[in-house]
């Protein structure tokens, strides 16, 4: 049928050109039940009986757009509800069955298809990936995509600044509790006496303490301690640590421990935190009982307070907290931790927790009775001092815990004797019974400083009297760095060696050859 323009459509429905609305259908749009036409007369088919409408019907209800009750909205509905699932539901689960109604892959290779070998599913799978997600990535969720691309870029940039404060926080990582306090002498001391090689002690010390803290949230109070302080009369060098510690806690208000250090320490292990290392267990990583390893052969409990070693026991009617070797047991009583070294108490690095108990110890530490009494027989002045009170103050031994000089203040080898090492497998493989031996370096007993064991501290204690403080930093230094490389930094180390050994053995080569042409 041929038309000599073109139709267009009626306001009241249908065309203004004969022929072109359907036979079944009133001017207006709607169907008439009188008036419908077969199917088979409409597309000269020839099954009676099939009508237009009825053929329509059938076919919106398999494709799901029935227009009529609940399923009418169901179908009106069903391609948003289906774009919003995966792309598996999205085709019915039936995408395996379009694929091999299609043959798709069927003696292909590569990324398109799988073909008979076992590697095709495989290669299929990858080809869909792209695909799978672009629909993750539709118009809906682009927004939602970008915006956690966004997040996760500002984390990576803003990843130390917030681990910091994180780390410093009170209530979640508690570095803000702990303050080192690092003796040095920034202001070139008296009378400028320091030479280059102190000038780079202090410099690397500073450096180390200062990256630590940062590392981990803890408070650095760097002291000056070029102005000497003067105190009845005398100075008092070396004493002034009594008097920094009680102006730290008054700086430090929020503060509950603080470890002081002396400049000629170096942390040997950053990615040691000093709540996993010591306090989240001090029961563990302290001992309270004196005798368990006492180079200055203190008695506990003690006799009395009178000097006499014949008098009797408990003479001076001490209380059962103050006889026990452990105080109460309890790690809350803990309010200073020091090390022991082979003669005795060392100060080098300690520990000293804010409190009642504390303030009247230092008060009675820094008393000037004791230095116009002692001061002429105390070599190591208030290290001596200390431990005088806690001989002849017996209230003084319920809060004081020891800890392990390789834990927090190992020394170099020649420091403290010679070194004794450590067993082939680790202080890990001996039993309890036999960590207190004097063959080795574990235990309480244990001083100098071990590599395999990754001692946390090391202390250059006495370097000054005829040996290299600076040899002994500079090379403790250089070890700490190469035991704390990333993998990148190990891979790249490992490359060089393999490369130099090759260089090696071309060498070695070379040198053959010629040997063998001189002959």
């Amino acid at each position: 049928m041929s038309l000599d323009r073109s139709p267009s459509p009626l306001r009241s429905g249908g065309w203004s050109s004969p022929g072109l609305t359907s036979p079944y259908e009133e001017a207006n749009g709607t169907r008439s039940p009188g008036k419908r036409a077969a199917y088979g007369e409409l597309n000269g088919s020839a099954q009676p009986g099939v009508t237009w409408g009825s053929a329509r019907a059938k076919s919106a209800r398999v494709n799901g757009y029935q227009q009529n009750g609940a399923n009418g909205f169901i179908g009106r509905h069903y391609r948003k509800m289906s774009e919003s699932l995966p792309s598996y539901f999205a085709h019915g689960g039936q995408e395996d069955r379009y694929g091999e109604k299609e043959k798709l892959g069927r003696g292909r290779t590569g990324w398109s298809g799988g073909g008979s070998s076992g590697g095709g599913g495989f290669l299929r799978w990858l080809g869909e990936i792209p695909r799978r997600l672009g629909l993750l990535l539709s118009r809906r969720r682009r927004g939602v995509a970008v915006f956690f691309l966004l997040v996760m870029v500002a984390l990576l940039w803003f990843q130390k600044p917030l681990t910091a404060m994180w780390n410093h926080s009170a209530l979640l990582g508690g570095g803000s509790k702990f303050v080192i306090i690092l003796a040095a002498n920034q202001g070139g001391g008296v009378m400028e006496w320091k030479g280059p090689r102190e000038w780079a002690i202090e410099r690397d010390s500073v450096k180390n303490k200062k990256k630590y803290a940062e590392r981990w949230g803890y408070e650095l109070d760097i002291v000056d301690m070029s102005t000497k302080k003067r105190y009845a009369h005398e100075w008092r060098e070396s004493w002034e640590k009594v008097d920094v510690i009680r102006r730290a806690m008054v700086r430090y208000p929020h503060a509950e421990w603080f470890w002081w250090l002396d400049l000629n320490t170096f942390v040997m292990e950053p990615s040691y935190s000093l709540q996993q290392h010591i306090f989240n267990d001090l029961t563990t990583n302290t001992y309270r009982d004196i005798n368990a390893y006492n180079p200055l052969h203190i008695q506990h409990p003690p006799n009395g307070t009178s000097g006499d070693p014949n008098a009797p026991k408990y003479a001076n009617y001490l209380d059962p907290e103050t006889l026990s070797p452990v105080g109460d047991g309890k790690p809350e009583s803990v309010n200073l931790i020091i090390p022991q070294d082979c003669g005795g108490f060392n100060l080098g690095s300690f520990f000293v927790r804010r409190s009642a108990w504390t303030d009247r110890l230092l008060d009675i530490w820094w008393d000037p009775v004791f230095y116009e009494q002692k001061h002429m027989e105390w070599e190591h002045k208030e290290q001596d001092a200390l431990e005088y009170i806690y001989t002849n103050q017996p209230w003084i031994r319920p809060h004081v815990a020891f800890i392990p000089q390789r834990k927090v203040n190992a020394f170099p080898n020649g420091a403290c004797g010679d070194d004794r090492k450590v067993p082939e497998g680790g202080c890990s493989t001996l039993r309890l019974d036999q960590m207190e031996g004097k063959d080795h370096e574990c235990g309480v007993q244990g001083i100098h400083y071990q590599e395999s064991e990754r001692d946390f501290v090391v202390n250059m204690a006495g370097c000054e009297w005829g040996r290299d403080c600076w040899g002994e930093m500079y090379n403790f230094r250089q070890l700490s760095n190469r035991l704390n490389r990333s993998r990148w930094e190990r891979f790249k180390d490992w490359w060089s060696d393999e490369e130099a050994k090759k260089a090696k053995a071309k060498e070695e080569e070379r040198k053959k050859d010629e040997e063998k042409a001189k002959v």
